[in-house]
């Protein structure tokens, strides 16, 4: 897309009003924009500002401290200098084109012209509309920090600073988008993270040339990946500030965008979506104990309905397993479309729980729980077994951390039962080692999706399946290729 010329800031003023009336249409038809003239040490000054965005308290301070002045002509003066150095704010910069100055100003900032001069000030008096930090929804905790990331990437910055007092964190900040000019925040650790790994994303955040990305870290997810049709996520979202300090101190990058109340986490292999903060909330024990529960669930979201279909279609059941089969051996519908309809109408009513103003989703689940379901069963639409294992499958993906990850798994599901449904015991393996094929040769960043499983890593496979304690956690994880591996001093030069 092709970018405006950038145009100097004049001398006199009276051109920079009118470049800037022109641009920004100041008045009612772009009513929270605002401009205030004043007159320094003899010389006309404009004031713009962008009413929505800036802390109207701190303005007015600053616009009484330029009242101080006196308003005659004063020789040997610097008028420039005066009024800068007059300015009661810590964050004060100079800017040199009108381009510049309006995406300052769009952001939250004022911009000061003053008459003779052809340089502006800029102060940044951001004050964002939005929400307090509070715990996300979806990754809630029994113990440990109720706070999260909210739309502002000012008060999400300083939400992992806290975390992180190291001098050697960096948060780079630069905008996405012709015109939409989101503003996109690159945080890593200087003597950690992997240079080629920030240099990447440095150049694919370069390479975005849009008008705007109103979805935010989507958006971008779209654009650095160029993930296609692959349904399973390659970027780990997370809306909790210690987590996102975690993964900075293994040697990860996280991207935090404006307007997004979560953060992105790169690069990511599977089994970092099926972790969960909880788990290192609780002692070591227990939190392996969780871990293991979330993965026996989250492989029954994937398996244990296209195995029970197997399982009762092609009367591989032993005796002594028969109770689980269908005890009404005259069902009207097929066993496959019971299952497809019970997945449709799951997912459906998902979507209606979502849709559905929180003092009437109990009403919605007493429906779908004692109408719905049991009317279906007793009308014969459903078998009993298929409303107990479709349900148990559902379990199993609300119990997957990542909310991405459980889309993906249900989109297999799916597909496992119709190789099931179509093809009996030779589609479910062809159809399952497929899915471990697939997996297997998917790249993130360069980095395998299946590690440490694909390839082979001892250490990274017992840290995932153990949850390990963190005095005996000494090296940072190979996957990430950090610079300094060593995230506390090994046992041997301590020795």
């Amino acid at each position: 897309m092709e970018k405006q010329a950038a145009k100097p800031i004049s001398k006199a003023i009276t051109d920079n009003a009118d470049q800037m009336q022109q641009i920004l249409d100041i008045g009612p038809h772009n009513f929270d924009v605002g401009m205030r003239e004043i007159r320094i040490l003899g010389r006309d000054c404009r004031i713009y500002y962008t009413n929505s965005l800036v802390d109207s308290s701190i303005l007015v301070v600053m616009m009484r401290e330029f009242m101080r002045f006196p308003n005659k002509n004063e020789k040997n003066v610097n008028v420039f200098e005066e009024i800068k150095q007059h300015l009661v704010h810590q964050q004060v910069e100079e800017v040199t084109t009108l381009n510049d100055s309006i995406d300052k100003m769009l952001t939250g900032r004022i911009v000061i012209f003053i008459d003779g001069e052809s340089t502006g000030l800029c102060i940044d008096l951001r004050h964002y509309p939005g929400r307090t930090p509070q715990e996300p929804d979806v990754e809630k905790v029994v113990r440990g920090s109720k706070d999260g990331f909210t739309e502002n990437i000012i008060e999400n910055s300083g939400l992992i600073r806290r975390r992180i007092r190291d001098p050697r964190f960096r948060c780079e900040i630069s905008q996405i988008g012709v015109r939409s000019k989101t503003d996109v925040c690159i945080c890593f650790l200087k003597d950690v993270a992997n240079p080629g790994l920030i240099k990447t994303i440095r150049k694919e955040l370069k390479a975005i040339d849009v008008d705007g990305i109103p979805m935010a870290d989507n958006a971008i997810e779209e654009f650095i990946l160029k993930q296609g049709w692959n349904p399973f996520p390659l970027v780990r979202y997370t809306g909790r500030p210690d987590v996102a300090a975690a993964h900075l101190l293994e040697g990860h990058v996280v991207l935090v965008s404006d307007t997004s109340p979560s953060v992105m986490i790169l690069p990511t292999t599977l089994f970092h979506h099926v972790q969960h903060a909880e788990e290192y909330r609780q002692v070591t024990a227990s939190g392996a104990l969780l871990r293991w529960f979330r993965f026996m669930a989250i492989l029954a979201s994937i398996f244990l309905v296209p195995l029970w279909l197997l399982l009762v279609t092609n009367h591989l059941l032993p005796d002594f397993l028969n109770f689980i089969g269908p005890n009404d051996k005259d069902y009207n519908i097929p066993l496959i479309l019971q299952i497809l309809i019970a997945e449709v109408g799951i997912e459906t009513l998902r979507l209606a729980a979502i849709h559905t103003p929180t003092a009437l989703s109990t009403a919605l689940g007493l429906i779908a729980a004692v109408l719905i379901g049991q009317i279906a069963i007793e009308a014969g639409i459903f078998v009993p077994e298929v409303i107990l294992y479709t349900s148990a499958a559902s379990i199993g993906g609300f119990a997957t951390p990542s909310y991405e990850l459980q889309l993906a798994n249900k989109m297999v599901r799916i597909l496992l039962i119709l190789a099931v449904g179509l093809f009996h015991v030779p589609g479910f393996m062809f159809a399952s080692t497929l899915f471990i094929i697939y997996l297997a040769q998917v790249r993130n960043m360069n980095t395998p999706y299946l590690w440490p499983f694909i390839p082979f890593n001892p250490t990274g496979l017992f840290n995932i399946v153990i949850r390990r304690a963190l005095p005996t956690s000494v090296i940072r994880p190979s996957i990430v290729r950090p610079v300094d591996k060593y995230r506390q001093p090994a046992k041997s030069k301590t020795k």
